[in-house]
């Protein structure tokens, strides 16, 4: 128990959360102890040498399927391979993007040899010059469409790693709530629970029963119950009113917490750009889609879905 650390020294020391340490505990990547009569995850020092290593293949933007093998092949062949091939994705995209400023380059200097106030497509140019990433994808150009192809696919080609965003309405629906707990607790006593009273639950969306967010700096798990499930059949867990509502939804196709937190920011600037504002009165939830052996095995990665609650701006 003496060579052995808490998850919580891990999470704090490395600073990662308990919860991405569970899910590459989930994928195989590392493992914990459980020493009788404790209930938390404990790591040897073998389990932390394996996080740095994958702590700094992340940092790298290595992806989560990559470090499986890496990890599951002897000897620094897989590894430089994998290495070689982020090195050769950012030679293309250092050349997408020197090519991409000279696009810019040449639309400015269209701009400024051509009379701005004149009826001319200029104007569609300028539009497009003006805020790239938006209004490049809403405005026909009649003019020079070889260069506009090549920007078409220039901008696709840089951007085909950023999740889309869609808009999903979620309708109001009952469910048993962990309340605001600790990660050991929600992964721990709620799941068991959980676990015991399958036949308790149906799907919120996409086959999920479930969302996860924060509540106040700490984790809250709540799963849909059936209409018939009562406050007495959940003891010593309660039953709430979600609300439902608008929801602006992305992909992370890693689930941990680095991944993610560039999928929320996504979202964010996605919604800065649309007549939606974020709703602060409900939270950003979250859903992972790893119970099912046959996605897993078919992606070779857990996927997490977020939902962002949104809502019009005149509707303030």
């Amino acid at each position: 128990m003496n060579d052995l650390v808490k998850i919580r020294e891990i999470s704090v020391k490395y600073n990662v959360s308990a919860r991405t340490l569970r899910y590459y505990e989930d994928m195989g990547l590392i493992e914990s102890t459980r020493s009788d009569g404790y209930a938390y995850r404990l790591y040897d020092e073998s389990a932390i040498k394996r996080l740095e290593q994958i702590l700094i293949l992340r940092r790298l933007n290595i992806s989560i399927k990559d470090i499986k093998r890496i990890f599951g092949t002897a000897g620094s062949e897989v590894v430089l391979d994998v290495l070689e091939k982020k090195v050769d994705r950012i030679d293309e995209e250092v050349s997408l993007l020197h090519e991409l400023k000279k696009i810019v380059l040449d639309f400015i200097e269209q701009i400024k040899r051509l009379d701005f106030e004149k009826e001319t497509d200029v104007k569609l140019l300028y539009e497009k010059a003006n805020d790239i990433e938006t209004q490049i994808t809403n405005a026909d150009y009649n003019g020079n469409s070889a260069i506009a192809d090549r920007f078409f696919e220039v901008t696709e080609k840089l951007n085909d790693k950023v999740p889309d965003i869609i808009i999903v309405r979620i309708p109001k629906f009952r469910a048993v709530t962990s309340g605001a707990i600790s990660y050991e607790d929600v992964f721990g006593k709620f799941q068991t629970w959980q676990e015991a009273h399958n036949d308790f639950f149906q799907p919120i969306i996409f086959d999920a029963p479930d969302f996860l967010y924060e509540n106040n700096g700490s984790p809250e798990w709540i799963w849909r119950v059936k209409d018939e499930i009562t406050e007495t059949d959940v003891t010593p867990y309660k039953i709430i009113e979600h609300p439902g509502g608008l929801y602006a939804a992305a992909v992370s196709i890693d689930g941990d917490d680095e991944s993610g937190a560039k999928v929320q920011q996504k979202i964010e600037k996605w919604i800065e750009k649309t007549n939606f504002i974020s709703d602060d009165s409900r939270a950003t939830s979250v859903h992972m889609i790893y119970a099912d052996d046959e996605i897993r095995k078919g992606l070779g990665y857990h996927q997490m879905n977020f939902y962002a609650p949104i809502k019009l701006k005149n509707d303030i």
